[in-house]
């Protein structure tokens, strides 16, 4: 099969994007427009998107290419800097963001160092269009070649197809998502700017409504404006009887000007009450609160409630909720007063009201009355009650949800008798979407963040977490409420139409609006497409990470709400009473307990690979023969990979490129306490030629070994440095396998009796030893000697960061590049610790115990144990007990073991302070090379480390 090679298959600009995509999502409230329009779980940044598309379709640059485009590009370095402008990237952002690394480290403010916006927010000019269409005419035979993403989230994938004027499709299985493209891609690109007065006019009218009718349940206070009531849940005390407000602390505000409420439980009482405390005035922890770890602490006896005995009482409907605090505005402060009995006996009125109309709402399915569906991320909620989604609400909060649900559908009559078919239609859209913003922000599931005292929404997490206390809003003001969110989708939709406008005014003069004909959004399962056969030139998809996030299991809590508010306009979307979720293509391992509860990992990882080889296979069919498959992929697991790997070369695909780029933010709370991954891998493949005959894993292996030294040189020289070296090889090494698909063994398959197939992991596993090599054979000053793969994963964390405390994410992805598991294997052999998002090495002394740094052992199963316990021995015995221990153990004269402390030595900094060295590991190395020459003559001690790929410090790697 021969084919052009495109951009990506040779080059991109991983550095930049990298700096590019973190200031992209840097500070939260500087995200894209796209990402305060509606949730969704997993967007990959604009800019990568953008380099995705283009560099799929773009040719590489070529001395072959016509004279016109040679006169534009006379080298290919020129035609790297255009591309790179094209992306929207200017000046040096990787110095510029050393700059800003080095400032903070010294404690200094300097001026912004970058020489241009974020890159995201510039548009292609007239001049650049043109060129890009050249150069595509030239590739593909067309100038407007057809993008595909068949798993497409929240469009930022299509989103920056169709501001290049490409033909766009977009498609998703989950009906959320697909409402969250129409009204990201196909409204903004039809309609422009101007429809966010409309969307503001007629918001304002439905807010206007449902505040008038709810203003007796939230009772107004005169000089003071109400914004949030905070709650506790409650279950009873097992020996009193009376309520226990339930929460991990108290605190209303941290920072400066701390606010703390104090809970009062004296015998006398019915139930808890509260007093607020300021600054001096807190006498007390407001840290210690009632729970902790599910666990419960009685205020009135002091004894402990039992976690079981709260699941029990949640389940059987007793758990309650309790108001404790009110915050309210004052001017400009934000204070916090204690409810008084105007707001109890409001709630309670809510209550009442709620009793009165839920039969009529549940017959006029004004309120959701699905149940919740037990699986992996529901079970919490299950477990604690709540089995109904209307349950995610207190009753006040529901309240409100089934009056601005009566009045949307009153707004959806006006507005077909007002305004033009098509309008109308876009205006409730955006109405609706006000409406799950709303949601997000007000349900129990809604805490309170007392660092930033403001509303913590729903998914900050990626789960349905249960929460001990509760945060509402106030409905009955103007600003607040629905008014609030109805502001923040008009200014989301701004946002996404500034940022189409411009390609929509260069590709369409005449007729902006006609930029909607470029996307079309499905709504199918990936692996069956409407689609005809070789009609797509690029598929680029961010499909889902294996186990990372339960889509389907999420959106559930906003798709119960859109079937009521936006059902009618989109009623392909939502026809099922749930999201769908029997093809999803997730590993779920709750979808299989059912069926064997034993081996329903095994089973959820087949059906992930099945169904992602599917997917594959209708990528591979709606292809041209010379299209271009690009696959974002992040995730921490070997095993995802693996899958991944095995997925893509199954469904007849050869992956020809991987480029790692940074894309998350370290601020996210999924990648601070979960730390998942932060680099996304993008794949590049291409439709693999037919194999006339299999080939064998041992004819492959030299091939395998050379292409994964190649490309970490050549990746090297292009500034990809630390454990982003071992990632970037996956590609190419995979590349070799999947050229010669099948690939077997020299094993035998025990069930078939044929030779076994090959699986990718093998093929990384010897990439990523291959890299591991270059650099121990840097600190082994040239010399090739095998280790273990903890003493090597060890060794390589110090050449990597120079530091003994680093990033989480960084370690487990050289443990992935190595074939350890970090909390498996790196943790139980007490070689780190983890301390939030980071991981910190441990001395040697902290190892100290049987079967690891042992000092009366005589044999050791890992190298790195038998050099920390020699490590021990040197401190508490001196040189005489460390050559005792060197003769006991024999390894004074084990040439690997002489070779692991030259490694030592030069993979441990030798930073001094005041003479004496940072680091005990380094005072002992040194004090054994000199205290024991005799035995270690051979070592040498250099200054600075040598190492065949050592990375530099600042941006891509950590100084000591």
């Amino acid at each position: 099969m021969t084919r052009h090679r495109s951009l990506i298959d040779d080059w991109l600009p991983i550095a930049e994007l990298s700096v590019e995509s973190r200031r992209e999502r840097g500070a939260s409230s500087a995200l894209p427009p796209l990402y305060f329009l509606h949730v969704w779980w997993a967007r990959r940044p604009l800019t990568t998107s953008r380099a995705a598309v283009l560099g799929s379709l773009l040719p590489a640059w070529s001395q072959d290419w016509p004279e016109p485009l040679r006169e534009r590009f006379f080298n290919e370095d020129e035609y790297r800097k255009w591309f790179t402008h094209l992306l929207g990237i200017r000046g040096n952002p990787v110095e510029a963001r050393r700059k800003l690394v080095n400032a903070r480290q010294e404690g200094k403010r300097i001026p912004n160092p970058y020489d241009g916006p974020r890159a995201f927010t510039l548009a292609a000019d007239t001049e650049e269009i043109h060129t890009v269409r050249q150069l595509l005419k030239h590739r593909w035979g067309t100038k407007t070649p057809t993008v595909l993403d068949p798993t497409s989230g929240g469009g930022s994938i299509p989103f920056e197809a169709i501001r290049f004027g490409l033909p766009t499709l977009a498609n998703e299985l989950n009906a959320v998502a697909s409402f969250v493209l129409e009204s990201s891609l196909t409204l903004p690109a039809r309609f422009g700017p101007d429809l966010a007065d409309d969307i503001v006019h007629w918001g304002r009218i439905w807010t206007e409504r449902v505040r008038k009718r709810l203003s007796d349940f939230f009772p107004q206070p005169p000089n003071q404006l109400v914004r949030t009531y905070l709650y506790a849940r409650t279950v009873t005390c097992p020996e009193t009887g009376k309520p226990v407000p339930l929460s991990p602390n108290w605190w209303l505000r941290r920072g400066k000007n701390p606010v703390a409420a104090r809970l009062i439980a004296e015998p006398g009482m019915t139930e808890c009450r509260f007093e607020i405390v300021e600054g001096k005035q807190i006498d007390f922890d407001p840290s210690v609160g009632t729970v902790r770890r599910g666990t419960g602490r009685s205020p009135w006896t002091g004894a402990t409630i039992p976690g079981d005995h709260i699941k029990t009482e949640a389940q059987a409907g007793r758990m309650g909720s309790q108001m404790y605090a009110v915050a309210v505005k004052t001017g400009r402060k934000l204070q916090f007063r204690v409810p008084d009995q105007a707001n109890l006996e409001a709630v309670q009125m809510a209550e009442e009201q709620l009793a009165r109309v839920e039969h009529e709402w549940l017959h006029t399915d004004t309120i959701p009355d699905e149940n919740i569906p037990p699986a992996t991320k529901t079970a919490e909620a299950i477990r604690y009650g709540m089995n109904r989604w209307q349950e995610m609400f207190s009753p006040r909060q529901l309240l409100v949800l089934g009056t601005a649900v009566e009045e949307l559908r009153h707004l959806h009559q006006e507005l077909s008798e007002q305004l033009q078919p098509a309008q109308a239609e876009a205006v409730a859209t955006y109405v609706a979407a006000a409406f799950n913003k709303m949601i997000s922000y007000n349900s129990i599931g809604s805490s309170w963040h007392a660092g930033r005292a403001v509303i913590v929404p729903r998914f900050a997490r990626h789960d349905f977490s249960f929460k001990w206390t509760f945060s509402e809003m106030n409905f009955a003001v103007s600003r607040l409420g629905l008014e609030w969110a109805v502001d923040q989708i008009k200014n989301a939709y701004q946002g996404i139409a500034k940022l189409l406008d411009p390609s929509r005014q260069v590709l369409f003069p005449d007729r902006p609006e006609r930029a909607a004909d470029l996307v079309k959004v499905y709504n199918r399962d990936a692996a069956d497409l409407p689609l005809e056969g070789n009609s797509v030139q690029a598929v680029v998809m961010d499909p889902p990470y294996y186990d990372n996030v339960q889509y389907a299991e999420l959106s559930d809590f906003f798709y119960v709400w859109l079937k009521r508010t936006a059902g009618h306009l989109y009623p392909q979307f939502f026809s099922t009473e749930l999201t769908e979720k029997a093809t999803e293509a997730v590993m779920n391992p709750a979808r299989f307990v059912e069926f064997d509860r034993k081996n329903a990992k095994a089973l959820a990882k087949a059906d992930y690979e099945a169904k992602m080889t599917r997917i594959f296979a209708e990528a591979h069919r709606v292809l041209t023969d010379d299209g271009v498959l690009n696959v974002m992929f992040n995730h921490k697991k070997t095993e995802a990979w693996d899958t991944l790997g095995q997925s893509l070369i199954e469904a007849g695909f050869r992956i020809e490129s991987s480029w790692p780029v940074h894309t998350e933010s370290e601020h996210s709370l999924h990648q601070a306490r979960k730390a998942a991954a932060a680099s996304t891998i993008l794949l590049t493949c291409h439709k693999r030629a037919p194999n006339p005959k299999p080939a064998w894993w041992d004819d492959l292996k030299a091939q395998v070994r050379r292409t994964a030294r190649h490309s970490a040189e050549r990746f090297r020289k292009e500034g990809v440095d630390g454990v982003d070296l071992y990632i970037s090889t996956f590609g190419p090494a995979l590349s070799v396998i999947s050229r010669h698909w099948p690939v077997f063994t020299s094993e035998v398959d025990l069930a078939t009796g044929e030779p076994r197939r090959l699986r990718p992991e093998e093929a990384l596993d010897l990439a990523r030893r291959e890299v591991a090599d270059l650099r121990l054979r840097g600190m082994l000053l040239g010399r090739r000697v095998e280790f273990d793969p903890v003493t090597d994963w060890y060794l390589l964390a110090w050449d990597s960061f120079r530091a003994v405390e680093f990033p989480y994410d960084d370690a487990r992805k050289l443990a992935l590049a190595l074939g350890v598991d970090l909390a498996r294997d790196l943790r139980r052999l007490r070689l780190v610790t983890k301390k939030q998002s980071t991981v910190v090495l441990q001395d040697p002394v902290q190892r100290r115990r049987t079967g690891l740094a042992d000092t009366e052992a005589t044999e050791f199963e890992r190298l790195i144990d038998a050099a920390h316990a020699l490590m021990v021995t040197y401190r508490e015995d001196g040189t005489a007990g460390a050559e005792r221990f060197l003769e006991r153990t024999r390894l004074g004269a084990d040439t690997r073991f002489h070779s692991l402390m030259q490694a030592l030595v030069n993979a441990v900094p030798r930073t001094r302070i005041k003479g004496r060295f940072a680091r005990p590991e380094a005072e002992d190395l040194d004090g054994l090379g000199v205290g024991l020459a005799h035995v270690f003559g051979d070592l040498r001690f250099p200054e600075d480390p040598p190492s065949a790929l050592r990375p530099t410090q600042g941006e891509f790697g950590f100084g000591p």
